[in-house]
């Protein structure tokens, strides 16, 4: 946008913000939806750019004002102009689309070539009857929509390789793995090495569940799987024999979306080279540190 459009936007975004009390009973600049949607509308230009007109200027757009206390003005502008992409639309994936889509994340990339069926209803976030046989990255967009019109979202269906993880990951700040078989992990893991992004690890069966971040430079998935000659699809893997329930990746994907916040805002303790395992029915979390040789994979 030129600089008179922009100055454009700011005063009709300045103009349209209203004061209000958050919860705690302290004065805010609010933008609320309806009026940041005539703006984007009346200026032809992205919610996602109002947003970020708004956030620049000191102004909260209205859904994020609960975020505030824990995520600082200047933090939820980071957020939104942030890009994370998701590969694996299932029980993890679509639970992390969700919860990135309410914090904020301006761009998500999703990766799914599978289409949902009836067996995704019991887990998989993303599903309902309505998008049984409808691809899992397209029923992702609409429901990014919906929630959070704010969102860019830019869908792949198809499935992640060595020829294609470049131009899909490319301008992604974090990854996240939501995949479902090692096999497709280490592939994932050696792409995003390639491209100096970290990744944040996840997997489940029954009602246990992992979750780790792998920086480009770490050893990452070799210390969880030794090496990588497994098969993709194992009849006697530990989600295929332990089945996955929802409660499972409801508890891993928020993890994995924590790590991703943790990681674009640089705060908190980052899961590098620790393994964070879950045991939900044996009421148990437990952390695996794993020894690095790497000076720079120094925690």
């Amino acid at each position: 946008m030129g600089d008179k459009t922009e100055t454009n936007i700011l005063g009709r975004i300045q103009s349209s913000a209203v004061m209000t009390r958050d919860p705690a009973g302290r004065d805010v600049q609010i933008l609320e939806d309806d009026k940041a949607l005539r703006i984007a509308d009346e200026c032809c230009c992205s919610l996602h750019e109002i947003y970020t007109e708004a956030l620049g200027a000191g102004i909260y757009p209205y859904r994020y004002l609960r975020n505030r206390d824990v995520i600082s003005l200047q933090e939820q502008f980071n957020l939104v102009n942030s890009c994370v992409a998701v590969v694996g639309l299932g029980g993890l994936g679509g639970q992390v689309v969700l919860l990135l889509t309410r914090i904020g994340i301006g761009h998500l990339v999703v990766v799914d070539n599978d289409v949902f069926d009836e067996t995704n209803l019991n887990r998989q976030a993303l599903s309902s009857k309505k998008s049984i046989g409808r691809a899992k990255s397209e029923e992702a967009v609409d429901v990014v929509a919906s929630i959070n019109p704010g969102v860019n979202v830019t869908p792949y269906q198809a499935r992640l390789d060595s020829s294609n993880a470049g131009d899909m990951l490319a301008g992604s700040d974090v990854v996240v793995d939501a995949l479902d078989n090692i096999a497709d992990r280490f592939l994932l893991e050696r792409e995003t090495k390639k491209l100096g992004v970290p990744l944040v690890h996840g997997a489940l069966a029954g009602f246990e569940g992992q979750m780790m971040t792998i920086f480009p430079d770490d050893p990452g998935l070799e210390h969880i799987y030794g090496d990588e000659k497994v098969e993709k699809n194992d009849p006697k893997r530990p989600e295929a024999v332990l089945g996955v329930p929802t409660i499972t990746p409801s508890m891993i994907s928020t993890l994995q979306a924590m790590e991703v916040l943790k990681i674009i805002l640089k705060r908190g303790k980052i899961f590098r080279n620790i393994m964070v395992h879950v045991d939900l029915e044996g009421g148990q979390v437990s952390q695996f540190a794993f020894e690095c040789e790497n000076s720079s994979g120094k925690r």
